[in-house]
């Protein structure tokens, strides 16, 4: 039996994919306030973030789309971070992914 490749054509597929990265959704979301520069953004991941570890999930994010990566003609150079217009989409998205969080971690909190 032949396997389909359902990226481009299944929603849940093509949506697993792009948001592979572990930290993908998160920064997406600290981009829900408008750009913000790499040493900022890395000051409000988790401690395990390491500078390479979120340069590649930027490149990545860009690539396929959901951010852009601003540079300035400046001397120090200057580089901000937005999300591009679907990457704005799915701030929706996002919202209800914090409504569910929200209410699992309270699940969570009553199984205790």
């Amino acid at each position: 039996m032949e396997k389909k490749n359902l990226f481009g054509l299944c929603p849940y597929v093509t949506s697993q994919k792009v948001l592979t990265g572990k930290w993908s959704m998160y920064i997406m979301y600290l981009l829900t306030d408008g750009p913000i520069r790499f040493n900022e953004l890395q000051r409000k991941m988790p401690e395990e973030m390491t500078h390479t570890t979120l340069s590649r999930q930027l490149k990545k994010l860009e690539e396929e789309g959901l951010i852009e990566r601003i540079e300035y003609q400046q001397i120090p150079p200057k580089v901000e971070y937005k999300l591009s217009d679907i990457g704005e989409k799915f701030r929706k998205v996002l919202k209800e992914l914090e409504i569910w969080g929200n209410e699992y971690i309270q699940y969570l909190n009553d199984k205790e």
